[in-house]
């Protein structure tokens, strides 16, 4: 098979595209109408030929349902909530849905996700921690369903279109702010290492305290899941030692309300005792007692902007450059943070 280059880009008719391929015209048509019935091997063959020669439905607009697809890898928290607000707000607006999926905490939709989706045919896909592998960005992208990446969990590549925050930035904030407060001795419970946002956000804290002299003590640095469970069960390991921390940085806010509970349990008091910071500023962050300073991480409004994007994308009449986003964090203090003691 050697489809052309893309100088030489033509039209070609389904006939031609499935003698090239070594299939029959109703397999490639399965393969345009997204139908679950082709074979992987046979479908990624099919789209091949079908970028190579620059095929495009015709009247896809017209052929959309009045959908957005939007994708977790996990929904059970307050910080989903956010982001599927965001996202109704301008499905609600542009007169559409919202379909909801999980993909059961891994990092890329199942294998029969993406034939779903194309017989859906939404208007637009947003993923949230989540991304794509070769084969599903081509069934979307053969059958125009544009996609958006909201807080990629690595690099989503260039030709994808993604929106993050200043996760790195978030980071330095934090761990900053408690600097400026007198603390040296600063811990860190960081999310799952797979994902870009968390990598940000501990280099973020480590650029922090390296900007001030302040040795970076591995021992105080431990890994987490960006849940409340997880925070707690760290938290005990933390802050049941000797040469305990005075300040943690939690990550996010459900693992810094995981360690109120760890400190309340060893009869530590927030702040006097020890200082936390979350990340995200959840609404839940300030109904706690202390009330939580963490990084306000804009979710709404990234969800806001990723759900106009891919609206943006779908009514594109040209292929459109690949765009990045990135929405600015910013420190909210409360009274979860206070000078060391003594």
């Amino acid at each position: 098979m050697n489809p052309p280059k893309p100088a030489e880009t033509q039209t070609a008719t389904l006939a031609e595209i499935a003698r090239e391929a070594g299939v029959s015209a109703p397999t490639v048509s399965k393969v345009l109408n997204g139908r679950a019935d082709v074979a992987p091997a046979t479908r990624s063959r099919v789209e091949e030929l079908l970028r190579a020669y620059g095929y495009r439905r015709r009247r896809a607009e017209a052929t959309r349902s009045p959908l957005i697809d939007l994708v977790f890898h996990e929904l059970e928290s307050a910080w989903a909530m956010e982001v599927i607000r965001g996202v109704e707000n301008v499905a609600r607006d542009a007169g559409l849905s919202v379909v909801l999926s999980e993909s059961a905490g891994r990092l890329t939709p199942g294998r029969t996700w993406a034939d779903q989706v194309a017989a859906r045919r939404p208007h637009g896909v947003i993923l949230v921690l989540s991304e794509l592998d070769d084969s599903q960005q081509a069934l979307l992208t053969s059958r125009s369903i544009p996609f958006v990446v909201m807080d990629p969990a690595g690099d989503p590549g260039a030709d994808v279109p993604s929106i993050g925050a200043t996760n790195w930035q978030g980071g330095l904030a934090a761990t900053r702010h408690l600097l400026e407060l007198g603390h040296t001795r600063i811990g860190a419970i960081s999310g799952p290492s797979r994902m870009m946002c968390s990598r940000a956000r501990i280099d973020g804290y480590r650029a922090a305290l390296e900007t001030a002299g302040v040795p970076v003590d591995p021992s105080l640095i431990m890994a987490g899941d960006f849940h409340h469970e997880a925070g707690y069960r760290l938290g005990l390991k933390m802050l049941d030692r000797e040469d305990r921390p005075t300040a943690v940085f939690a990550g996010n806010d459900l693992q810094a309300l995981g360690l109120y509970e760890a400190a309340r349990e060893l009869g530590l008091r927030i702040p006097e005792d020890v200082s936390v910071v979350g990340f995200d500023d959840l609404p839940v962050a300030r109904w706690v007692g202390p009330p939580l300073t963490t990084v306000r991480q804009p979710l709404t409004e990234m969800a806001e902007t990723a759900a106009k994007l891919v609206l943006e994308l779908g009514r594109a009449q040209e292929e459109p450059v690949a765009t990045r986003v990135e929405l600015a964090t910013s420190l909210v203090v409360r009274s979860s943070t206070a000078a060391p003691a003594g």
